[in-house]
């Protein structure tokens, strides 16, 4: 390309992530070891439990038909001999930091859109690193000889259509995706690659006659608002090539955050109380940092089983969107105020949403909520791309209280992380 577009976007996802992460580790550890993205292997739960699912797989599982997000029960019927490797969630929160770091130190700006994505904001840096596509197959090979894993890199003129880009073809490579090449290289792909066209809406997409994402380019946009409301606006803009959900840094559009439960069951006792808190703090928690937001104020609700109402909040010393402190604080605030009269209805909401935190903590306090933040931000990434079940805390896997999404809602195409 001699002539530069105004504007280069990056979009940069590492092939099969915890995958390709766990094989790294485990060859540094041992270089002698079988690197197991050679062989049919896959990231899973606890295959003896019964339970978990596909995070990650191999190019050689792949081809059993093997699919992230299923069973592991069915994976072991496809392939009876599959490796499956237990996650090591803070072996990818490591790798995840050293490569975005490393972007950081190439890219004017860079914004990490999950654990193992980024978009890097290269306009304006022609002269220093030539033509964009080829810095780009450069960069790749950098992050492999520097790390041991691959890449794709998508490359446009906005997030959007870089994102599209680096889901072509896998795994470690570049592609392009301009405005002009839309109709050649995007608009013959099934509706389901389009970027949050889930499963469901997929089916109801198809219903209607649209099997591609061309032909949600060319429908009448008022067609899909009539089904579908503000998602279906989005998605002909999405087909179209617009960018229109994507901001860099955006503000936070909600001002509180909250989620209820009503129990089928009355909770007579404060552990099964602070189980439920913990899971409602894990939504509030994620909601809060999908609108990249900071919270001031957190409030506990009880509803007894004579349907009293009993309320209580506290201001917090510096705004937040740790999990950990949202749910330290409701537990505290629980002690406060529940009188002992057994529990129908269990609430954690909080006020005064912020864009910025101003940390005023000790040095240990410091540490500690970096390295929460840290893990909230892995968890949460896992729960978007894998489901809501995708990881537990292990306090939820022997009493039936799960991660409660509450609404959480957040469709995205997990289905297509499939190199």
């Amino acid at each position: 390309m001699s002539d530069f577009p105004p504007h280069i976007i990056y979009h940069i996802d590492v092939n099969s992530a915890f995958l390709s992460w766990t094989a790294v580790k485990r060859l540094r550890d041992n270089p002698e070891a079988l690197d197991i993205r050679t062989i049919p292997a896959v990231i899973g739960g606890d295959e003896k439990k019964r339970h978990g699912i596909v995070l990650a797989k191999s190019v050689p599982a792949k081809a059993y038909g093997i699919q992230t997000g299923e069973p592991l029960v069915q994976t072991r019927k496809k392939c009876p001999d599959i490796l499956i490797v237990p996650p090591d969630f803070a072996t990818y929160v490591s790798m995840s930091e050293q490569l975005m770091n490393f972007l950081k130190q190439t890219a004017p700006v860079v914004e990490q859109y999950s654990i193992d994505e980024a978009f890097c904001d290269m306009t304006g840096t022609g002269l220093l690193y030539g033509d964009p596509v080829a810095f780009a197959h450069q960069l790749k090979d950098d992050i492999l000889n520097r790390f041991g894993f691959t890449v794709n890199i998508g490359i446009s003129t906005n997030k959007l259509l870089a994102k599209m880009a680096s889901d072509f073809k896998k795994p470690n490579l570049v592609h392009t995706l301009f405005p002009e090449e839309i109709p050649q290289k995007m608009w013959s792909l099934p509706v389901g690659e389009l970027f949050f066209v889930g499963p469901s809406m997929c089916k109801k997409l198809e219903a209607l006659g649209i099997h591609t994402i061309g032909d949600v380019a060319v429908s009448n946009p008022q067609l899909l608002v009539s089904h579908f409301k503000k998602h279906g606006e989005l998605i002909w803009n999405y087909a179209n090539g617009f960018d229109i959900e994507l901001p860099v840094n955006h503000k936070a559009a909600n001002k509180s955050f909250g989620n209820s439960v009503t129990l089928h069951f009355d909770v007579t006792d404060a552990e099964n109380a602070k189980t439920i808190l913990l899971s409602l703090s894990e939504t509030v928690g994620a909601r809060i940092r999908a609108e990249h937001a900071y919270i001031g104020v957190v409030s506990v609700t009880i509803v007894d089983n004579e349907f009293r109402h009993l309320s209580r909040q506290c201001t917090l010393s510096t705004p937040t969107d740790i999990t950990e402190i949202i749910y330290e604080n409701a537990c505290r605030l629980f002690d406060l105020t529940w009188n002992h009269v057994p529990i129908r209805l269990l609430g954690v909401s909080t006020a005064h949403a912020t864009d910025t935190a101003f940390h005023q903590m000790s040095l240990f306090d410091e540490d500690k909520n970096e390295r929460f933040a840290m893990l909230n931000k892995a968890v949460d990434s896992i729960r978007d791309k894998y489901g809501e079940d995708s990881i537990k805390r292990a306090r939820f896997l022997d009493n039936g209280c799960t991660h409660m999404s509450g609404g959480l809602n957040r469709e995205k195409r997990s289905h297509k992380k499939n190199s």
